[in-house]
């Protein structure tokens, strides 16, 4: 039997350039409208019990090369379990993986898929429990609804967002943990959670560019984590109608949810250079950080991005406009495509399961600067009446 790869279905990506028995030559396809590209996702059938060998040879011009050194592929006989490709290595610009699938149909992937139709199932599942409230906050330029789904009764205005960079699938992984957390009426720290916060959670910012199988933007080929400063109905309506949402409730304590494809670690990226950095903000993230540090083997502090110098902020990214524009403590979270190095597991790398398990951390974390975020909002309020009397 011939080998048959194909990529024409929910997130998939790859195109065939050459293929010679059990070796095959392959492409990354670009953005829609974008040279962005990075994401692969595709279906191998015909191998069973041979070994195959799959070169994706323009990988040189991938968004982030440095995200293929020490990078290995994973494969799913099931789509439900996810396993790193051993035999995976990087030269000359190529990415070379050599396996022998034990099935004549088997899914590789750069990381976990989280298709649309889990999306739909974690929407669908999640807003039928008890104490859920469900709201499409408007829709994509293909026409997909923009899910939030509501948890809690308390003063605390928290946003979860994830997926303006639809490749980064390790983001609703993360979200799926989240939800179950939150939902889950034996939590002791959900049930405080609950009372002392409402959750506004976004899990898929992005529904177009999942679909289309891309790395970072959207339909028309816009990076939405670039439009926060001007979201347009055009070209941007993923952000502008969920910024509308934020501005009609207000933010106290924002997670941005993504996946970095060079950085072995979990880190956190903030807000340091907007104009109007208070030391009130600063202290309280970097309290959530030392907290969730404490808290979870899986994050650490010591690697990251540069930090801007002073009103040196990029102001169109999602954490640096909310903190600005309400004085909140905002983050981004990135997790690994590839492994926490400082606790690595050969088998499945950075995984499903240990994206949910570090937003069951997060979600302690966040009850561990309660006190604190509560202190911070009455403090504002205090200040806003102050102004608005002068």
């Amino acid at each position: 039997m011939a080998l048959v790869i194909s990529s024409a279905f929910d997130a998939g990506n790859i195109r065939v350039v050459k293929q010679d028995g059990g070796k095959v030559d392959l492409e990354i396809v670009k953005d829609h409208m974008s040279d962005f590209y990075q994401w692969f996702y595709f279906r191998l059938a015909g191998a069973a019990g041979r070994e195959v060998t799959l070169r994706i040879t323009n990988c040189a011009g991938a968004a982030y090369p440095n995200g293929w050194p020490d990078y290995k592929g994973v494969m799913s006989l099931d789509r439900e379990e996810w396993v790193r490709i051993a035999d995976t290595r990087f030269s000359g610009g190529v990415l070379t993986m050599k396996l022998t699938p034990p099935q004549d149909v088997v899914w590789i992937a750069y990381f976990a898929p989280y298709s649309m139709e889990r999306h739909h199932d974690l929407v669908t599942q999640t807003a039928a429990l008890e104490g859920v409230g469900y709201r499409s906050l408007g829709k994509s330029l293909d026409g997909q609804d923009i899910d939030c789904l509501q948890i809690g009764e308390g003063p605390l205005n928290v946003w979860l967002y994830a997926r303006q960079h639809p490749g980064e699938t390790m983001a609703e992984w993360w979200m799926e943990g989240a939800l179950e957390k939150l939902t889950d009426e034996d939590d002791p720290v959900a049930r405080v959670l609950r009372k002392e916060c409402t959750f506004r959670v976004v899990p898929n910012m992005n529904p177009d560019g999942s679909r289309r199988g891309h790395l970072r933007t959207n339909a028309v080929g816009v990076n939405l984590n670039r439009e926060w400063h001007a979201p347009s109905a055009e070209k941007s309506p993923e952000v502008l109608c969920v910024r509308n949402a934020m501005d009609e409730t207000g933010v106290d304590f924002a997670m941005d949810v993504h996946g970095d494809e060079a950085i072995p670690a979990n880190f956190l990226a903030g807000f340091e250079g907007i104009p109007s950095l208070s030391d009130r903000q600063l202290k309280l993230f970097n309290l959530f950080g030392e907290t969730l540090e404490r808290l979870s083997p899986d994050f650490q502090r010591s690697q990251g991005y540069e930090v801007p110098a002073p009103g040196e902020a990029n102001m169109s990214m999602s954490t640096t406009q909310l903190a600005e524009r309400y004085g909140c403590v905002s983050m981004t979270l990135e997790m690994p495509f590839k492994d926490n190095f400082d606790l690595p597991d050969d088998v499945y790398g950075w995984s499903p399961q240990r994206s949910k398990h570090l937003a069951y951390a997060c979600l302690d974390a966040l009850h561990g600067v309660l006190p604190e975020l509560k202190a911070a909002k009455a403090e504002r309020g205090t200040a806003k009446r102050e102004k608005v009397e002068a």
